[in-house]
């Protein structure tokens, strides 16, 4: 006798299951956009963040590290680790993997401005010295 599906069990869900016209999460048409990223247009689609524009076109990094200068760009991909931030539209610190990109938003390259590394300087935030934070001890 053949086995009944039970509600709970996988087999009794499926593509019929939902029909494809009321199906909530289906994919809808994607208007293109185009971002302004370091001063060159870069094409994406409706619902992408700014990282998934940038990947799309091939970019891995958009960004340097102060002490080392060594490229970053998504690496957690949820926004908790800082590594994909950018500029957009002036506004400084935005993480690309959680921002979703607007046609025409402008997008800029950020450094950290503490300096260090390639760029000179000691990496070091300015309120930690050599004496440590609040310099000098009496």
């Amino acid at each position: 006798m053949p086995r009944r599906p039970r509600p709970h069990d996988p087999a009794a869900r499926g593509p019929a299951a939902v029909p494809a016209a009321t199906d909530p999460v289906r994919p809808r048409e994607s208007a293109p956009l185009t971002l302004l990223v370091d001063g060159a247009p870069v094409r994406g689609v409706q619902g992408q963040t700014v990282a998934g524009v940038l990947l799309a076109d091939g970019q891995l990094s958009w960004r340097r590290t102060s002490r080392h200068g060594k490229p970053r760009g998504v690496f957690c991909g949820i926004g908790a680790c800082f590594d994909c931030l950018v500029v957009v539209n002036g506004a400084r610190d935005v993480r690309a993997c959680q921002r979703r990109a607007q046609d025409g938003d402008v997008v800029e390259r950020q450094d950290d401005p503490c300096g260090g590394g390639t760029r000179g300087g000691t990496g070091r935030s300015p309120a930690v010295s050599d004496e440590g934070p609040g310099g000098a001890r009496g």
